[in-house]
């Protein structure tokens, strides 16, 4: 059996590919992607805008450009070259390689819902076989639906939809709509059964990838690669939500995800394929009977959450309008749940620690509760940096602002960062009773640091000290702080338009400092954000008589100092 598996395992974090859409929609190679040459330029277009990292400049880097071409011509967000031979006009689509509808939906989506509802529409009018992907040994079928109906039996089995990371690596997306539901979920629940009688889980595991690898004739790793891929175009649809080492319905989309089962239909034909993909799928919520279902039950989980809701008065007439306060309600039931995620980071402490030696030493491995393997993929480091800031100061507690409030970057479901935090303003803002913390944050740690972050941060820390009126302290925290950027920051001023002199408390700490200090306080159990605030005066005691070199030293002795302090009185 040929596994599949969704989206493009080269790019396995999908709001990336949106990056790579903007990129290449502003750059004048649309419909010019193809051929080596193009696809070197891709491949560097992509790089200077930040989407990927070429290493080598003088290595053949086609490979990339044309991988990232597949993986967004796959999803439809722009238009595929048609195979001469499947007898579909090209005219039909659009000119190849240029942006597609739901292409264009996707780089306008500035919300992650809104980017969900993208990936939704795509993965909806994702068909295998096509004409664009054949040699698979089944009927035409929604890889998308079939997981979710399988998801929803598992429910109906056994009281919750989890589904196991190995679960799917080695029976669903070794499946199809070819095989009943009912053998498909036998063979997952004996496999579960029979891992949890195991007395070795690792053993059993590894037992179990290495007799499919010799049934179907792939490496083992393969696998797990297709499973890691699935689940992460899955949780892009915002239809499910990780739970341990798998995956789960997202409570508050199970209506939705049962109409969308619902609908069993395939294309009539390839080309009728090709153009829902390219303009994304119809959703159920699309018809304004089942809009109102839906509505319906996101209105009942409102108000048996203790925040009274009704339609009464408000316009229903057509799917825009119900969606509208679809919007409302998702948004609200969003907000409640980011508040009892930030409500849950005291006792999540150890894991944030864990987090944050993972962005200081890459190479190391963490095990979760769960018996997973905690991790952070390269390209994402700097948005896990400003989450993992984010968590800290949340366990911390104390703030006057929403959790929602403190941060500037996007998070999904699983409140896991989807992208850092735009450039036009600071990473996060934390609001305490009696003074203010900005955290900005970087991965940069050669001399380019002070260029690259030396004004911005000075200048966002200036609009906040003159929005607030109580005190505003900067926080800026790297690997390594470079005495031009401490330097900078010991210097400590900014200038208004009106040339009014403005002084700046901003201490740069690595992230190894702050993890002393953030570990102290929770295993001494003296948690106070006046900790914080202490060590900070502390540290800008020490700027006006001392060089950027002996202030970060000092600095050191501070932290180190304070955090022996907090565990002495433990």
């Amino acid at each position: 059996m040929r596994p599949w598996y969704l989206g493009n395992t080269t790019v396995r974090s999908p709001f990336r590919l949106r990056d790579g859409l903007i990129a290449l929609a502003n750059s004048p190679l649309g419909g010019h992607i193809k051929g080596r040459e193009n696809e070197i330029a891709f491949a560097w277009v992509l790089h200077n805008s930040g989407v990927a990292n070429i290493v080598r400049p003088t290595a053949d880097v086609s490979d990339l450009g044309r991988k990232w071409r597949a993986a967004l011509s796959q999803l439809g967000f722009i238009y595929p070259e048609v195979p001469s031979r499947e007898g579909i006009p090209q005219a039909d689509l659009g000119e190849p390689f240029t942006v597609t509808p739901n292409g264009r939906r996707l780089i306008e989506s500035e919300t992650v819902p809104g980017m969900q509802e993208c990936f939704l529409r795509s993965l909806a009018a994702y068909y295998i076989p096509s004409a664009l992907e054949r040699g698979y040994p089944f009927s035409v079928f929604s890889p998308l639906r079939h997981t979710l109906a399988i998801m929803i039996e598992l429910e109906r089995r056994t009281g919750e939809s989890r589904l196991n990371f190995l679960e799917m690596g080695l029976h669903v997306q070794l499946t199809s709509s070819d095989n009943p539901l009912a053998d498909v979920l036998s063979g997952i629940l004996t496999f579960r059964a029979e891992r949890e009688a195991a007395p070795n889980k690792r053993r059993f595991d590894q037992e179990a990838l290495t007799a499919a690898a010799a049934e179907h004739n792939y490496v083992a790793g393969t696998f797990k690669d297709y499973a890691d891929t699935n689940f992460r175009y899955l949780k892009a649809t915002g239809l499910v939500q990780g739970k341990g080492r798998g995956i789960a319905i997202v409570p508050e989309k199970r209506v939705f995800v049962e109409q969308l089962v619902a609908d069993t239909g395939i294309p009539d034909s390839d080309r009728s394929l090709l153009i829902a993909l390219c303009n994304g799928a119809t959703l159920p919520t699309d018809n304004r009977d089942t809009a109102l279902i839906v509505l319906d039950d996101l209105v009942a989980q409102l108000n048996r959450r203790g925040v009274p809701f009704t339609v009464v008065g408000r316009p229903v007439q057509t799917p825009a309008d119900i969606a509208i306060i679809r919007h409302e309600i998702e948004h609200t039931l969003a907000e409640l749940n980011e508040d009892e995620y930030a409500g849950r980071q005291a006792q999540e402490w150890n894991e944030i620690a864990n987090y944050m030696d993972l962005l200081i030493n890459p190479r190391r491995r963490h095990a979760a509760d769960n018996d997973d393997a905690l991790s952070i993929p390269q390209a994402e480091a700097p948005a896990y940096f400003e989450w993992v800031l984010w968590r800290a100061f949340l366990a911390i507690d104390s703030l006057v602002n929403k959790p929602y409030d403190a941060r500037r970057f996007k998070i999904d479901q699983d409140f896991l960062p989807v992208s850092t935090a735009p450039g036009n303003g600071p990473d996060l803002i934390f609001e305490f009773e009696n003074f203010v913390v900005v955290v900005e944050v970087t991965l940069t740690e050669s001399s380019r640091q002070e260029a690259v972050e030396g004004e911005p941060v000075r200048r966002h820390v200036a609009e906040l000290v003159a929005r607030y009126e109580k005190p505003v302290y900067g926080m800026f925290l790297a690997n390594r702080i470079d005495s031009n950027t401490a330097e900078t920051f010991r210097i400590g001023v900014w200038y208004a338009r009106d040339d009014t002199r403005m002084r700046l408390d901003i201490v740069p700490l690595t992230l190894v400092q702050f993890k002393v200090f953030f570990e102290a306080m929770f295993t001494s159990r003296n948690v106070h954000v006046t900790a914080i605030r202490e060590l900070l005066d502390t540290c800008s005691t020490f700027r006006p008589s001392l060089y950027a070199p002996e202030w970060k030293a000092q600095i050191e002795q501070t932290v180190q100092a304070k955090a022996a302090s907090l565990l002495a009185g433990q």
